[in-house]
């Protein structure tokens, strides 16, 4: 079941009495734990009937505690553990004799109460009785983080969900530049949302204006400078980001530089240079081929190779192991090392 399933059924008042929201992608264990913390109950049946847990401060006999009581004035209550991950689960063996109260509760929960575990950052491990119970009476949802050749159509879909609009470029430049993480661009695309009107194309001059990427110079123009072996570009793009440090981080740069050309790595590997293929191997939309197509004839296999060994000494010279040098003067060291 998706996410957007499960915010359907609690939006149709079919519950579950358990819910287990585990995954490594935590945007949309939030969403659903949003959902249930501010919408499941009225304002005036919160005082009663809803009890928010951190799972560093709690255990497992407070959060039974709490879903064992009986709703007051109202068909439901409410126990929603955030960061679930951190709680101590307590015992979870084949021993009989043993109690496991928590167990003994998951096996027979109160149709009542709507117990939501919110399991961040991981895997919640499935080998356990309590995952089986709670996929038995329950429900269990995996949060898993999206390929990077997915993020363009999943910005495209958020943004047309919010009434907006936005042109291809526009949802490649964003995913290249915010990553995968979801929480962190849908964060982004909501102030960039505050100007914007609403049905308006969102455009590369939005983005750049209002998300702070340079129209000229970023770590993508950065890439397809280095890739075409333009010399001057590189260095003109180098020298911004040494008066702009903050704008333009160095960990962002290597960051973005390694994930790169270990594409361009990867070319080298498969024969099948189809670019359907190269595509999907890559994990990058079909639009970005033909930038890895020519860093390939720019850097044969050796010299990727060795750029990558320079982006790891670099990652750590910017850290300050063996290295006291500026961030301007090491990007510049390493971008002459990459050129030549």
């Amino acid at each position: 079941m998706a996410a957007e399933d499960i915010l359907k059924d609690l939006k149709n008042r079919k519950y579950k009495p358990v819910y287990l929201l585990h995954g490594e992608e935590p945007y949309y264990i939030d969403l659903v734990g949003s959902y249930v913390e501010h919408k499941l109950l009225s304002e005036a049946e919160k005082g009663f009937n809803q009890t928010v847990l951190y799972g560093k401060d709690t255990d497992v006999m407070t959060v039974l505690n709490a879903a064992k009581r009986y709703p007051m004035m109202a068909d439901y209550q409410v126990v929603l553990v955030k960061e679930a991950q951190e709680m101590k689960w307590g015992k979870d063996d084949d021993d009989k004799k043993s109690i496991n109260p928590l167990l003994n509760y998951l096996e027979n929960p109160l149709p009542s109460t709507i117990l939501v575990f919110c399991y961040k950052y991981g895997k919640f491990d499935k080998r356990k009785k309590t995952y089986k119970a709670i996929e038995k009476h329950g429900l269990v949802y995996e949060s898993a983080p999206l390929y990077d050749s997915k993020i363009p159509g999943w910005i495209e879909t958020f943004i047309n969900e919010k009434g907006y609009k936005a042109n291809q470029q526009a949802t490649l430049m964003l995913s290249e530049y915010l990553g995968n993480d979801l929480s962190k661009i849908a964060n982004e695309l909501e102030k960039l949302m505050l100007n914007v009107a609403p049905g308006q194309e969102i455009t590369l001059d939005l983005i750049h204006n209002n998300i702070g990427i340079s129209k000229e110079y970023n770590v993508f123009e950065l890439q397809t400078a280095l890739g075409k072996k333009d010399v001057l570009k590189v260095n003109r793009i180098i020298n911004y980001f040494e008066a702009n440090p903050k704008a333009n981080p160095i960990v962002l740069m290597l960051g973005n530089l390694n994930n790169y050309f270990s594409k361009v790595l990867a070319y080298h590997y498969i024969k099948d240079k189809s670019q359907q293929n190269l595509a999907r191997e890559l994990g990058v939309n079909p639009y970005f081929v033909k930038d890895y197509e020519m860093a390939a004839r720019s850097y044969n296999y050796g010299k990727t190779m060795e750029i990558i060994s320079y982006l790891r000494e670099y990652d750590l010279k910017s850290k300050g192991v063996e290295s006291t040098a500026d961030d301007g003067a090491l990007m510049k060291e390493l971008m002459f090392k990459i050129l030549h």
